[in-house]
C-alpha cells in the first residue's frame, strides 16, 4: 500500500482525480491498494476529521462517470457529508485503471464488461481490507455506499457468495456492515435473484426469480421516474428479500429521476447506454432537492443506527 499524507484547513485539492472537496478541517491519503479478485492497481482517496480518535468508514463507490473530469461529482459530495458526519470516507478509482478515465456511461456493454459492478465488487473488498489495517479505523463498523454503477457495486458487496468458487467468499465472511445503494441495477444477478428483460417494441418485459440475500443491511433509494435504472426492479427486488427475511428497505421518491442527489437540471441524454431502453440508449439524469435533502437525512440515519457503536 502506497500513501501520502496531507492536511489541509479549508479545500482538499485531489488533482490526480481532477476535483476538489470541501470538508472543512480534515485529512487527505491518497495510496494505491490491489483489488481482491483481480490483479488491478486501485489508487483511492481517504479523507478523515482531523481530530483524533477511533473511526467507523464508509467505502464510497462512483458511478459510471468515473472520477475524472466528467465525473458527476456524487462521491465527493457524499464523502464531505459523510466526514461532517465524523465517519472517514473512502473514494476508489475503479475505472483509470482499467483504461476508462472518463467513465463508461456511453461505451457499449460488450466494451464495459470488464468494469462491472460484481468485479468493483472486488475493488471494493481490497479498500475493507486496506482500512482494516489503519489503526485509526473501527474495523468492524465499515460501510459502503455508491450511485448508480456504484449502486450495483454497493449490491454486489453485500451479496452473499452461492458457493466457494465465488472470489470474494471469504471477504464476505467479515464483510461491509452495511450498505446504501443509490438508484441501482436491480435487474442484474445477485446469487439466486435474477432477471429476464426482453425488449419489446413498446417496451421492455421483465420478470424476476429468486432471492437477493444481503450479508448485512441494505439501504435502496431511488427515484419513481427513473429510467435508467426503474425503481419498480428495486421494489419488486426488496419486496422478494424482505419476505425471505433479509433486511433489506428501499425509499422511492415521488417524482425524482436519476442522480437526484445534485443540484443539475434534469435532461435526456441520448447517448447514454441504457439496457432499460427499448433501443438500448437514452436516459434522463437530474437534481431533485426534495429527494437529495430527505436523502442526507436517511443515510446518515442508516449509517448511525448500523455503524456507530
Amino acid at each position: 500500500m502506497l500513501m501520502k499524507r496531507t492536511i489541509f484547513s479549508s479545500v482538499l485539492v485531489l488533482s490526480f482525480l481532477g476535483f476538489s472537496l470541501d470538508t472543512g478541517r480534515s485529512e487527505q491519503l491518497t495510496f494505491t491498494f490491489q483489488a481482491i479478485g483481480s490483479s488491478k492497481e486501485i489508487t483511492a482517496t481517504l479523507i478523515k476529521p482531523e481530530r483524533e480518535g477511533l473511526f467507523p468508514a464508509v467505502v464510497v463507490m462512483h458511478d459510471c462517470s468515473g472520477l475524472g473530469p466528467r465525473s458527476s461529482g456524487a462521491p465527493q459530495r457524499w464523502a464531505q457529508e459523510l466526514v461532517s458526519r465524523g465517519y472517514v470516507a473512502l473514494i476508489p478509482d475503479s475505472f483509470t485503471p482499467r483504461g476508462f478515465p472518463g467513465g463508461v456511461c456511453t461505451v457499449p456493454d460488450s466494451e464495459r464488461n470488464v468494469t462491472n459492478g460484481h468485479i468493483r465488487a472486488g475493488d471494493a473488498y481490497g479498500a475493507l481490507a486496506t482500512l482494516r489495517k489503519i489503526p485509526y479505523i473501527d474495523g468492524n463498523h465499515i460501510g459502503i455506499m455508491g450511485g448508480s454503477h456504484g449502486g450495483w457495486t454497493a449490491l454486489a458487496a453485500m451479496s452473499a457468495p452461492i458457493s466457494e468458487s465465488d472470489p470474494l467468499s471469504d471477504a464476505k465472511r467479515k464483510g461491509f456492515s452495511a450498505a446504501v445503494a443509490f438508484y441501482p441495477s436491480c435487474a442484474a444477478r445477485y446469487g439466486t435473484w435474477s432477471t429476464v428483460r426482453q425488449n419489446k417494441t413498446f417496451g421492455p418485459v421483465v420478470s424476476h426469480s429468486g432471492v437477493y440475500k444481503p450479508i448485512g443491511p441494505v439501504l435502496i433509494l431511488i427515484g419513481e421516474k427513473d429510467d435508467w435504472t426503474p425503481a419498480e426492479d428495486c421494489r419488486k427486488m426488496v419486496v422478494a428479500s424482505r419476505n425471505a427475511g433479509f433486511p433489506v428497505s428501499v425509499i422511492i421518491y415521488p417524482g425524482a429521476h436519476h442522480s437526484f442527489d445534485s443540484d443539475t437540471p434534469v435532461r435526456y441524454n441520448a447517448l447514454r447506454t441504457n439496457a432499460s431502453s427499448p433501443s438500448g440508449k437514452g436516459a434522463t439524469t437530474g437534481g431533485d432537492s426534495a429527494a437529495w435533502l430527505d436523502s442526507k437525512k436517511q443515510v446518515v440515519s442508516f449509517f448511525d443506527l448500523h455503524l456507530k457503536p
